[in-house]
C-alpha cells in the first residue's frame, strides 16, 4: 500500500479552501457525488497537482442480502479509473431493504446500518466483498461503521468480526476512530480491543472526524470538532502501527479554513505521540531480548568457573547437556548471523 499521508475529506463547500490548505497530501471524496465524465475544476487541478484522489462509496450495502448492484459497481470503477485513484472504499454496512425477492419495493434507508456479527452475515458479507473485489480495477478497503444499538445475538466483537473478514476475503481495512469512539459511548466496546484483534497489516488508512453526545448517546455527525477521545485512539492506532494515510471528514457545519488547519495539526500531533510510544515499545523489547541473549552465557561462564574453582574437568556444559566450548560457538555464530556477516570460515559468495 503506498504511502498517502495526511488528507482531508474533499467537499464542494471547501474545495477553495482545500486547494490551498498546507501540507495536504491526498483527498477522499464521495464517489456518488462525482461525475467521472465531468470531474469538478478542483478535483482536476488537484489531480495536476499530483494529489491522491480516493473515491468512498456510500450505497453499495456490501453487508445486504442481496449481491452487489452491478450498474453501482461499475459506476464506482468509472470514477477510479477517471480520478486515477490507488484504491476505492466503501462501508460494512446495509443501507437498503426489500426488492424483488420479497414482493415489495426497495427501502432506501438513507443512513449507513450496522451488520449483525454474526457467523451468517459474515458468510453473506465475505461473497459480496468478493463480488465488489473482481469488478473493481483497484483494490477495496472496507470502512467500520459508527453504530447506536447492538444486535441480539452476536457472535463476535468488532475487531475478530474484521480479522475474519480481511482474513478470508484479503480486503484491506479503512479503520474510523471516531466510530470507535461512538462504538465505546453507544455499545460500552473498549477501542483498545477492538485494535488490539484488528489485522494491523491490512489496514489501508484511517478517518478521523467529530461529533457530539447527546442524553448519552454520541452521534457521528462529522459536523463537529474532533475531540480528544477520538485523537486518544488514533494514537493508540499509530503506537501499534504506522498508517499509511490519515484523513480528517467534515461533512457539514464547515469553519474557517483555519480552524480546519488547526485539527489536522492535532491529527498529526496524535500520530506523533503514537509514533514515539511505538518506538519506545520496540527498543524495550530488544533490549529484554538482549538482556535475555546476556543472561545465558553468564550463567554458563559462572558454572565454568564453579567448576575450575572446584577443581573439575573444564569443560562444562551448557543448560542443555552442550559442551562450554560447542555452546560458546553456537553463540558467536548466531551473533553473526545477527548482525548479517557470514558463517566463521565460510568462503566469499
Amino acid at each position: 500500500m503506498e504511502r498517502l499521508g495526511t488528507g482531508i475529506g474533499w467537499r464542494p463547500e471547501i474545495a477553495d479552501a482545500v486547494e490551498r490548505m498546507p501540507g495536504i497530501d491526498w483527498v477522499e471524496a464521495v464517489a456518488e457525488n462525482v461525475c467521472p465524465g465531468h470531474l469538478p475544476d478542483s478535483l482536476r487541478r488537484l489531480r495536476e497537482r499530483g494529489i491522491t484522489v480516493v473515491p468512498h462509496g456510500v450505497s453499495l450495502g456490501l453487508g445486504g442480502a442481496d449481491r452487489p448492484d452491478a450498474g453501482r459497481l461499475t459506476a464506482l470503477a468509472e470514477r477510479a479509473e477517471a480520478l486515477g485513484s490507488p484504491l476505492v472504499t466503501e462501508h460494512i454496512a446495509f443501507v437498503r431493504a426489500g426488492g424483488p425477492l420479497t414482493a415489495s419495493p426497495y427501502l432506501e434507508a438513507g443512513h449507513l446500518l450496522p451488520v449483525p456479527r454474526t457467523r451468517d452475515a459474515l458468510d453473506v458479507l465475505c461473497e459480496n466483498v468478493r463480488i465488489a473485489q473482481d469488478a473493481l480495477p483497484v483494490p477495496l478497503a472496507v470502512e467500520n461503521i459508527a453504530a447506536l444499538i447492538c444486535w441480539p445475538g452476536e457472535e463476535m466483537t468488532e475487531g475478530q468480526f474484521l480479522y475474519d473478514l480481511a482474513d478470508r476475503t484479503g480486503v484491506r481495512l479503512l479503520i474510523d476512530v471516531a466510530n470507535l469512539h461512538t462504538n465505546h459511548v453507544n455499545r460500552g466496546e473498549d477501542p483498545a480491543k477492538a485494535l488490539a484483534e484488528l489485522p494491523l497489516e491490512a489496514i489501508a488508512y484511517v478517518h478521523v472526524a467529530g461529533g457530539f453526545e447527546r442524553d448519552g448517546v454520541w452521534h457521528d455527525s462529522h459536523a463537529h470538532p474532533v475531540p480528544r477521545p477520538v485523537l486518544d485512539i488514533l494514537a493508540d492506532l499509530a503506537s501499534r502501527v504506522s498508517p499509511a494515510g490519515v484523513l480528517l471528514e467534515r461533512d457539514e457545519n464547515f469553519p474557517e479554513p483555519a480552524e480546519l488547519e488547526h485539527e489536522l495539526s492535532a491529527i498529526r500531533r496524535a500520530l506523533e505521540a503514537g509514533a514515539v510510544e511505538r518506538v519506545k515499545s520496540e527498543l524495550r523489547s530488544a533490549a529484554g531480548a538482549t538482556a535475555a541473549q546476556r543472561t545465558e552465557p553468564d550463567r554458563i561462564g559462572a558454572e565454568r568457573l564453579g567448576a575450575a574453582a572446584l577443581g573439575r574437568p573444564s569443560e562444562a556444559r551448557g543448560g542443555d547437556g552442550e559442551p562450554l566450548v560447542e555452546a560458546r560457538a553456537t553463540r558467536r555464530e548466531g551473533a553473526r548471523a545477527a548482525r548479517g556477516e557470514a558463517p566463521a570460515g565460510a568462503g566469499a559468495a
